[in-house]
């Protein structure tokens, strides 16, 4: 073999082994590169006080994984709510004098996980934290792709107030969610959520009110149905679907004073029997309550307000005009997306894929 041809196949074999790194670099980018979550606490509910179910938050984690770079988002009220990023003896004894990480009273609250293992959170007003607002979650060095198991929760006092229904958590899946940010309206009787204006022409839609969570006392209170209502639009000719337990609710549609005093001496209609279905007849305002003892006063009420014919379709919660499958929960009741990260991630990575396998093409010519 003369210079010339060892030189040549020495040259070759250098290209070959710079070539072999390059693709194992390559093959291993898209394992390192982790998306970051963003996690709604409560879903739907929001940080609220859980009405009836002490435990909701702990059902709720549940069935997320909790990875470092994570972010939390706490809905709720300012002035109504704080977030607190405590120490397990703070949070197991409902006590902010004890070793607090951080306290936020601005909402909505954005926490960002930066340490691994056990994560501790709760409301610092009043009681809150004792009737059950409170988050403990177990936090994983790198994204996993089951749900890592929360910590062991204090059990909190039952608040005594009815026998509202537990609402099942359902694991996170795309939906539509209450706008973050949006507040948490207060115990007041709120006004009726106001429908976009019409445009264009649409056929009648069916709602389930409260979507899987039905008509029931909600565990986050009169806000779970103001917030249901928040993103729809109800026009003439719609039909609202009330799924409930036949003796343990009714539906009755009554007038505005009325739904502020929950009263239920004089009441428009009145359904017994459940599910029932109720077809929106007139435009403005309408109110729905249980008259149920005390059912209303904790929250089971719901306030809307209907235009005329013609209004355009509702981005969610909406279903064709059809008797609904009680044994199948809606979509809409599930949280957020919680994985904006993906998609650059995924796009970074294929770019830098692109212009690495580009320099390698060059390189070898």
């Amino acid at each position: 073999m003369n210079t010339a041809t060892a030189a040549c196949v020495k040259m070759l074999g250098f290209k070959v082994v710079v070539l072999a790194t390059i693709i194992m670099g390559v093959a291993l980018l898209p394992a390192s590169a982790v998306a970051q979550t963003s996690h709604v606490v409560g879903g739907n509910m929001g940080w609220v006080i859980p009405l009836g179910d002490a435990g909701a938050y702990a059902t709720w984690a549940s069935t997320r994984a909790f990875a470092v770079g994570d972010k939390l988002v706490f809905n709720y009220a300012a002035g109504q709510h704080d977030v607190a990023h405590s120490s397990k003896a703070a949070y197991d004894a409902c006590n902010a004098s004890l070793p607090i990480i951080s306290t936020t009273m601005a909402a909505p609250a954005t926490i960002t996980l930066t340490a691994a293992g056990e994560n501790y959170f709760f409301c610092t007003i009043g009681r809150h934290c004792a009737l059950g607002q409170k988050l403990a979650i177990n936090v994983s060095s790198a994204s996993a792709s089951s749900p890592s198991p929360s910590p062991t929760a204090a059990p909190a006092p039952e608040t005594g107030a009815g026998s509202p229904t537990q609402v099942p958590v359902a694991a996170p899946t795309p939906a539509l969610p209450r706008k973050v940010g949006a507040p948490v309206p207060s115990a007041d009787s709120p006004s009726p959520v106001t429908a976009p204006a019409p445009s264009t022409d649409r056929a009648p839609m069916s709602y389930i009110v409260g979507d899987s969570m039905g008509w029931t006392v909600p565990p986050g209170g009169e806000a779970a149905y103001t917030t249901w209502a928040s993103d729809k639009t109800f026009s003439v000719g719609d039909v609202l679907v009330f799924n409930f337990t036949t003796g343990r609710h009714d539906v009755a549609e009554v007038t505005k004073t009325e739904y502020g005093s929950c009263s239920s001496s004089n009441p428009i209609s009145k359904q017994t029997t459940g599910p029932a279905r109720i077809t929106l007849t007139a435009p403005g305002e309408h109110f729905y309550i249980c008259t149920f003892n005390g059912h209303c006063s904790l929250g089971q009420k719901l306030a809307i307000n209907v235009t005329g014919a013609g209004s355009p379709a509702p981005t969610s919660g909406a279903l064709p005009p059809s008797t609904p499958n009680l044994n199948s929960p809606s979509p809409a009741g599930s949280t957020p997306s919680e994985n904006p990260g993906n998609f650059a991630s995924s796009t970074s990575v294929s770019g830098l894929s692109v212009a690495i396998l580009s320099i390698i093409v060059a390189y070898m010519i």
